[in-house]
């Protein structure tokens, strides 16, 4: 027993002396930041500072997390034991994986800093030590901590995209996130989120992630990750297994629903029973084994990069059929998650201040925003493209607020509508709102509401009213496209 503790007492100090030493590459980052006021889309929020930690990887880059230079205005690196600042600027970013990666355009700065190599998944139970600067510290930190859980989590970042992550005990905190974790003499992955309640409870991005988002950008530029347009749902029913013409007990996943790009393609159909992802067996829950760890099947859709085929086996009319499915990114969902670094779109005609619907501006109703926005609107962002795909609107907009004037004084809905036609037009898109007021050519603009309600202005005076609009709330343009 004491030759067993001091054997595990001494790989812990291995342990942390290895981590200590490569944690000569790791860096803080210093951001200074400015987000946009998404129910007044012309105005930012003051410029505010935040902190969080990077590391060096090959080819002089350091990398870190999305979420900490998202809408930098300046990004400052110091280096472990040097009060030097310096100058960084973002090379590549993914918001959808919460990765990103900088550059530094001053020489010297990776002089005796070594690139970090990345190693593969941890396995559960295994020691884990994450390094950073937690709560804006200046002097880096060391946790030491299990490796608890592996699966798919919804990344908080994007909001609406869910990948592999990993689970540990390690103390994570504000100021962590974009730090290495630490297995011997290797990163295992990017510290990036805890859990709000939950107490020594972290997550960790896993190289699978990272790997695929630096390959992804070896040719220049980001595409994203691919998507194959499903719906899997578990195949446990004895009854609907056998009138499907497969064992009551066996592997395999049935396809619930397809995305209309997916059907249209015509590889795969609904009702069909998804086998095998790759070389991975589909278990009737839904889930794959990959080393050692029942993750949800998703996990092997993830694997190829934009352009590439994923390999399937389905069970169809009673037999087995292999096929390939091309992979390619999707923007489908892009309004449904957090948008980050493009400003908000918007059009102010007579005061009126139209911008497209998406989750950030839902969110300017408060943190009850589900209960408060109005039902049109969350029906729009989340339910329409299942229920009724035909009616989907490419961008639908809303009225997003109504600059008091006298050209407006009338209109009984001034803010938080959905637009539905102007002047007849039906609205896809902030341009089409922009072309219905601009090709008018009658006495009034009918703006019709999805609610139903009918407003109405004046087409002269709304053309002269305009312009002393814009100045009196010191709005530079009435447009940002």
């Amino acid at each position: 027993m004491r030759i067993l503790f001091t054997t595990l007492f001494f790989a812990f100090l291995t342990g942390l002396a290895s981590a200590a030493d490569m944690g000569r590459s790791v860096v803080q980052v210093l951001v200074y930041s400015q987000t946009p006021i998404w129910d007044a889309p012309w105005r930012n929020n003051p410029v505010a500072g935040s902190s969080g930690t990077g590391f060096v990887i090959d080819g002089d880059r350091v990398m870190t997390n999305a979420h900490v230079v998202s809408w930098a205005k300046q990004i400052v690196l110091r280096r472990f034991q040097d009060p030097r600042p310096w100058l960084a600027r973002v090379e590549y970013i993914s918001h959808e994986c919460d990765l990103a990666v900088l550059k530094v355009d001053t020489p010297g700065f990776f002089d005796g800093l070594k690139p970090l190599p990345l190693g593969g998944l941890p396995k559960v139970q295994s020691t884990v030590v994450t390094c950073g600067y937690p709560a804006g510290g200046e002097q880096i930190s060391y946790t030491r901590g299990v490796v608890s859980r592996i699966e798919m989590q919804n990344y908080v970042h994007i909001g609406n995209r869910a990948f592999l992550s990993v689970q540990t005990d390690a103390a994570i905190n504000p100021g962590n996130s974009g730090g290495p974790v630490f297995q011997g003499d290797e990163v295992v992955g990017i510290a990036f989120m805890g859990t709000p309640g939950l107490e020594n409870t972290g997550f960790f991005i896993p190289s699978a992630v990272i790997n695929h988002f630096l390959e992804d950008v070896s040719d220049g530029k980001y595409d994203g990750f691919p998507k194959a347009g499903v719906r899997i749902v578990s195949l446990q029913n004895p009854a609907y297994r056998r009138y499907l013409g497969l064992p009551v007990t066996g592997d395999g996943a049935r396809i619930d629903s397809l995305a209309d790009y997916t059907e249209k393609a015509g590889l795969l159909k609904k009702d069909d029973v998804i086998l095998a992802v790759g070389e991975h067996a589909v278990g009737s829950d839904g889930t794959i084994l990959l080393e050692g760890n029942r993750v949800y099947c998703t996990t092997a859709f993830q694997v190829p990069q934009k352009g590439e085929k994923l390999k399937l086996k389905i069970w169809r009319d009673n037999k087995e059929v292999a096929v390939a499915v091309p992979m390619e990114v999707r923007d489908d969902d892009i309004n449904i998650g957090n948008l980050y670094d493009a400003p908000p779109r918007y059009f102010v005609f007579a005061g009126l201040v139209f911008t497209p619907l998406t989750l950030d501006y839902v969110k300017t109703f408060g943190r009850n925003w589900r209960g408060v926005a109005n039902s049109e609107m969350i029906y729009e962002l989340y339910y329409r493209r299942n229920e009724t795909p035909a009616k989907v609107r490419k961008e639908p907009v809303v009225l997003a607020t109504t600059l008091a004037h006298p050209v407006n004084a009338d209109m009984r809905l001034a803010s938080r509508a959905m637009i539905d036609t102007i002047n007849g037009k039906r609205i896809e898109t902030l341009e089409d709102v922009i072309a219905a007021f601009e090709e008018n050519t009658k006495p009034q603009h009918m703006i019709q509401f999805i609610s139903g309600t009918v407003e109405c202005l004046d087409n002269t005076r709304a053309e002269l009213a305009n312009p002393e609009i814009l100045s009196t709330y010191g709005i530079q343009t009435d447009r940002r496209l």
